[in-house]
C-alpha cells in the first residue's frame, strides 16, 4: 500500500536517497529543503508522487506548510524522516559562540520539533512513523563537536519522549554511520579544533574507501518509516544493528 512521508533535507546527501527510495517503491512524498531548484528536478522526475515546500524549517509557518501539503496533495501522512542538520560550529567549548550553538540547535533539534508538532494530527490517525536521521555523536564524544553531539542527543530524548506520549505513534532515531556526504568533507578539510587523532579516523576511513554513499543505507529508513517495527518505538539504534537486518537488503 502506498505511504505518504515527509522527507527534510531532501534536496541532496541522505535526504535524497531516502526520498529516491520511496518513489522507487511507488510511495508518495513531500520534500523540504531549502533549494527549491533541486526539489523541482526530484518532482518532474515522479510525476503524481511529489511535492514539495522550498524553504527554511527554523521559520515555524514552513512545518506548517508542509504537514498541510501532505494531507491536502495526498490525503493523509503516515511518516516523517527528519533528516536535515548542520555540523558547525566545529569548536572546542572553551572557545565557542553561544549564539553560533543558539542557531545551530534551532537547525537540528528546534526545527524538527516543529515539525513534529505540527505532524502528530495526521500521524495520530494513520498510526505513522517518525524517524530521526541521528549520529553516533548522539552517545559518543569528539572534540570540538559539543554543538552536534548535543544536538543529536537532545533529538533522540525527544525521540522518546513522543514515544512516550504518543503511543499509536512508532517515533525512533537511526544513525547511519559514516556517508559520503557534504558533513564528512567538512570534517576532512574545516574542522581544524577536533583531535587530531579522532580526525585522522575520518580522513583514513576516506581514503581507504570506508565511507559509504548515501544509497546504501536508504532503503533501510525508507522501509522503517512505512513499515516500522513498534516494539522499537523511543529507540536509537545504529543501521547496522540486528533489530533492523530485517530492513536492510
Amino acid at each position: 500500500m502506498s505511504k505518504v512521508v515527509i522527507v527534510t533535507g531532501a534536496s541532496r546527501g541522505i535526504g535524497l536517497a531516502i526520498a529516491t527510495s520511496l518513489l522507487k517503491s511507488s510511495h508518495r512524498v513531500v520534500l523540504t529543503a531549502r533549494s527549491e531548484d533541486d526539489l523541482a528536478k526530484v518532482k518532474a522526475s515522479y510525476p503524481g508522487l511529489v511535492e514539495y515546500v522550498a524553504g527554511d524549517l527554523t521559520e515555524p509557518e514552513v512545518a506548517k506548510k508542509v504537514t498541510d501539503l501532505a494531507v491536502k496533495a495526498f490525503g493523509q501522512l503516515d511518516g516523517v524522516v527528519v533528516n536535515h542538520g548542520v555540523l558547525e560550529p566545529i569548536t572546542r567549548i572553551a572557545n565557542t559562540n553561544i549564539e553560533d550553538w543558539k542557531r545551530h540547535y534551532d537547525v537540528n533539534v528546534f526545527s524538527g520539533l516543529g515539525l513534529l508538532k505540527e505532524a502528530i494530527p495526521a500521524l495520530r490517525k494513520s498510526k505513522g512513523c517518525v524517524v530521526w536521521v541521528s549520529s553516533g555523536a548522539a552517545t559518543g564524544f569528539y572534540t570540538a563537536w559539543g554543538a552536534y553531539g548535543s544536538s543529536k542527543a537532545a533529538a533522540h530524548s525527544i525521540t522518546g519522549h513522543l514515544a512516550a506520549e504518543e503511543p499509536d505513534i512508532t517515533s525512533i532515531s537511526i544513525s547511519p554511520g559514516r556517508i559520503d556526504t557534504d558533513m564528512q568533507r567538512l570534517i576532512r578539510e574545516s574542522a581544524d579544533e577536533m583531535n587530531p587523532d579522532q580526525r585522522r579516523t575520518f580522513t583514513e576511513a576516506f581514503e581507504k574507501g570506508e565511507i559509504l554513499k548515501p544509497e546504501t543505507i536508504a532503503d533501510a529508513y525508507a522501509r522503517f518509516v512505512v513499515g516500522p517495527d513498534r516494539s522499537l518505538t523511543g529507540k536509537f539504534l545504529r543501521i547496522t544493528a540486528p533489530e533492523l537486518a530485517s530492513f536492510r537488503d
